[in-house]
């Protein structure tokens, strides 16, 4: 991953949690958890497994946005 701040990855949500998380599967492969204020940042009142997803990191690499993918 690039250290741009607004830097994209393409994932697919593998699961949403009760307390508004998720985990999702990036097209390389590796799972991530992404906590609740990333998915609700990206304007989402819920995910479904299998739904494709924008993760957006900062420049530490932490996700900061669940966004609808481009």
């Amino acid at each position: 991953m690039t250290d741009h701040p607004t830097a994209r990855e393409q994932a697919t949500v593998s699961a949403h949690h009760p307390d508004g998380s998720a985990t999702v599967l990036r097209d390389d492969g590796v799972l991530v958890d992404v906590t609740a204020e990333a998915v609700a940042e990206g304007g989402w009142r819920s995910l479904r497994p299998g739904q494709r997803v924008a993760l957006v990191r900062d420049a530490a690499g932490d996700v900061r946005g669940v966004l609808r993918p481009v």
